[in-house]
């Protein structure tokens, strides 16, 4: 009788829900899968320049300057010069190491350089919170959709910005960056009326992956565009193809359950007004963990995207060729085990075996650790170059732990102002994205050999201790009092699809099955 009971309420939601397709493809996994592919061009779009300033800086011109501050630096990749004056790594073998400088058409210092890698942050700094308030009062969908549409613009408009005036490629990278900026709230509020709860975990991870499966794909298409065509076609291309992604998104995604076209003919679209409870949220210890959790980790994860390709260049003598691929592979490997990782502890979850307080703590724990632990052996390998990708892939592939950590965490302890959290705790975890290009170069200016990496590690592995310890003490995956919001009598659940009708025969349906 409990199975007939419980077959009949499985129907009932899978009606309520909806497929399309013939029944087919579920809707909600439609629009994690293409919110995925929309994170990794929004990712991707913003790492392309990290691969093709390489080609389009005349590095020559840059060590004729001189020594001073705008001689070298933090410049996306160092030349064989500055590789010549380590003395930490020297590798015998002459053809893994550049016979010559790639020079491009600009005379860009390392400080210009380092201003165009971290200019993104400014603008997506500032559009977190504005970001998160539009998804949540009026349409999460359009503002991811503009999200993608502003990096497509800017992503196109750079070849010629870059001819016209740094400034000008300057503030096209803004624009990138205040894309970015509204993906993760936009996101949240999407999978808060998308993502049951025992599915919160695999939904999460398969959009938020695409951060770096997106990363590995435009890294290595970059630079094979870059070498074998232009830098100029890196752009064009790649902000060319981004646009297919936008009818899509239009076409196909929706707000909510409710406001899906393929799931049920009946609109009931509304847009409810919320009260943020600010107080509250900025006096939960569940809140705040998370607030620390994804600021310092952010600092692992930033120092790793834009600054590994210079590690790889600087201290382990790689090619360029071969550090497009070294580069991406760990974040491919990020990407799979982000996979797994999820499902198992949805599987867990759903199993009663763990909570889900367990399953976020577990994750966030395999996100900050183990990249803790291999930054600690990078330190004192030297020149043990092999090893040394090893670990640095493992240190990666584990940050994806993060997915179903943390940045899920928003969504179990107030579904209610998920966009809202996020984007509070996204701002603050940018500024690690504006602080590490700077830290990193100005460490590497004087002394670009291991021993300065020492002191970038060890400052990423005090960070990854204060995470674990606040995360592990004040952590929650229980939803918060604060979170509740009152509805008027008759008023549709957000977060729960079916209407009363549906309602109404399920009960009637448990009734008459005992």
């Amino acid at each position: 009788m409990k199975v007939r009971i419980l077959e009949t309420a499985m129907a009932k939601d899978v009606k309520a829900r909806g497929n399309v397709c013939g029944g087919k493809i579920s809707t909600r996994y439609i629009l994690a899968v293409l919110g995925s592919v929309g994170l990794g061009i929004v990712y991707g779009l913003k790492v392309n320049l990290h691969v093709a300033i390489v080609s389009m800086v005349n590095h020559t011109a840059v060590l004729a300057m001189g020594s001073g501050e705008h001689g070298h630096g933090n410049a996306s990749l160092l030349s064989n010069s500055s590789i010549s004056s380590n003395p930490t790594c020297v590798t015998e073998d002459v053809n893994s190491i550049d016979s010559a400088p790639e020079d491009g058409p600009f005379v860009w210092s390392s400080t210009i350089q380092g201003t165009l890698l971290s200019a993104y942050f400014w603008g997506y700094i500032v559009a977190q919170l504005p970001g998160g308030r539009v998804a949540e009062l009026f349409s999460a969908k359009w503002v991811m959709f503009f999200s993608v549409s502003i990096n497509v613009v800017c992503t196109l408009l750079t070849p010629v910005m870059a001819q016209l005036h740094v400034g000008a490629l300057i503030a096209m990278r803004i624009g990138e960056g205040i894309g970015g900026g509204v993906t993760f709230p936009a996101m949240h509020v999407l999978l808060a009326h998308w993502a049951p709860p025992n599915e919160r975990s695999v939904m999460s991870s398969i959009v938020y992956a695409g951060t770096a499966l997106g990363t590995v794909i435009f890294m290595l298409v970059s630079g094979l565009i870059a070498g074998n065509i232009s830098w100029e076609a890196v752009f064009y291309i790649e902000g060319g193809v981004s646009t297919l992604w936008l009818i899509l998104w239009a076409t196909l995604t929706a707000d909510t359950p409710q406001s899906q076209r393929f799931i049920s003919d009946e609109e009931r679209n509304y847009i409810e007004q919320r009260k943020i409870p600010w107080k509250s949220i900025m006096t939960s210890p569940a809140f705040l963990a998370i607030l620390v959790a994804h600021t310092c980790s952010n600092w692992g994860w930033y120092m790793v995207l834009i600054e590994l390709p210079l590690y790889m260049k600087t201290v382990l003598n790689y090619k360029i060729s071969e550090n497009a691929v070294l580069t991406a592979v760990p974040f491919l490997c990020m990407w799979l085990f982000s996979m797994v990782f999820s499902k198992t502890l949805d599987t867990l979850r759903e199993k009663k075996i763990i909570s889900t307080t367990v399953a976020r703590k577990i994750a966030t724990g395999c996100a900050s650790i183990i990249p803790m632990i291999c930054f600690i052996i990078l330190c004192y390998i030297n020149c043990q170059r092999t090893l040394a990708v090893v670990i640095m892939t493992i240190a990666i592939m584990f940050i994806g732990g993060m997915f179903c950590g943390f940045l899920s965490n928003h969504i179990d302890i107030a579904p209610n102002f998920a966009g809202t959290l996020v984007a509070i705790t996204n701002t603050v975890a940018t500024i690690p994205g504006i602080i590490v290009p700077v830290f990193v170069g100005k460490l590497t200016h004087t002394d670009p050999s291991i021993a300065s990496w020492r002191i970038i590690f060890w400052t990423t592995v005090a960070l990854y201790i204060v995470e674990i310890v606040v995360y592990m003490l004040f952590g929650s995956g229980e939803e918060q009092k604060w979170n509740k919001v009152e509805e008027e009598p008759g008023e549709a659940q957000p977060l729960k699809p079916q209407n009363k009708e549906e309602n109404k025969e399920t009960k009637s349906d448990i009734v008459n099955a005992a």
